[in-house]
């Protein structure tokens, strides 16, 4: 067994230079016979350990790559309804593209954490001094679509706030469209998390991508949890999508047989559910797999 130091230390695993990035992957098929490609997190990316090295060897899907489109499949495929998902986190902007492609699909989107934000912005509210990420005029786009796809697409209707991360203070709760303009929303409000976790208890399929709070404070990790024991209890399918998501509830104390499936690859399953091709499965599908 050899283990390589990190590819990306090497300026041609991420060029944009296909003839950079292929002289690497020439380095790198050199050394082995056959490609086994498995990580998930990486699929959505055009590197050369992802996409060039497939080209040049016999490959195949591991076992997680399976694992993960499996599931992966079942969000997208015959879905058993209703479908719920439910999107936070901070990277708002990064996620705004699949909100458009989930309208249509799912029978309902539960927003809160940092995606909460630009969709009260887009209804008039002010956000105090919170993260506002996405583009406002881009939410209120997707408010009217979903009006007119019939998706309930459901706001919090409370948020927890203080002056910032580092407030010793306890939070405030205040109602969503009343967020004083010198406060930060750091997670959903109680009536939020009754609301989710009811809406979620009548759901068949789940997908949760994104923390709706800053969920490694415990002031403001309530939010989180209250969805987290709704999937756990629940008899839906259930994915947890994305590291960050999968960090939050594992450090609330949930195990992943908790859940139907743990995806490890946040980017990837976003871009997968976006109807999106996957440079490295794409690599791994191709004529010169082995199966």
């Amino acid at each position: 067994m050899l283990v390589l130091e990190n590819l990306r230390f090497s300026p041609g695993e991420t060029s944009k230079d296909d003839a950079v990035r292929g002289a690497f992957a020439d380095q790198l098929a050199a050394l082995a016979e056959l490609y086994v490609g498995d990580g998930f997190g990486t699929v959505h990316r055009r590197h050369a350990s992802v996409y060039d090295v497939p080209a040049r060897l016999p490959h195949a899907a591991g076992y997680l790559i399976q694992a993960e489109t499996a599931a992966l499949q079942r969000l997208t495929g015959d879905v058993a309804r209703p479908y719920a998902v439910v999107l936070g986190g901070a990277k708002v902007a990064d996620k705004f593209p699949v909100v458009g492609s989930l309208i249509g699909v799912a029978d309902q989107i539960l927003v809160g954490g940092g995606m909460a934000f630009p969709f009260l912005a887009a209804e008039g509210h002010g956000v105090g001094v919170s993260l506002l990420d996405g583009d406002p005029a881009t939410a209120r786009a997707f408010l009217d679509q979903a009006a007119r796809s019939g998706v309930e697409l459901v706001l919090p209707p409370d948020i927890a706030v203080a002056a910032g991360r580092d407030d010793t203070a306890p939070p405030k709760i205040v109602p969503a469209t009343a967020i004083p303009p010198d406060r930060m929303g750091l997670d959903i409000g109680p009536e939020a998390a009754k609301l989710f976790a009811a809406r979620l208890g009548a759901a068949k399929t789940i997908f949760w991508n994104g923390p709706m709070g800053v969920s490694e404070i415990p002031s403001y990790a309530d939010g989180t949890r209250a969805v987290a024991e709704a999937l756990a209890a629940s008899d839906a399918f259930t994915v947890i999508g994305g590291g960050d998501t999968a960090a939050a509830v594992r450090a609330l104390g949930f195990r992943d047989d908790a859940f139907g499936h743990v995806s490890t690859g946040g980017g990837a399953s976003l871009e997968y559910l976006e109807g999106k091709t996957l440079p490295g499965l794409a690599a791994l599908q191709d004529d010169g797999g082995t199966g």
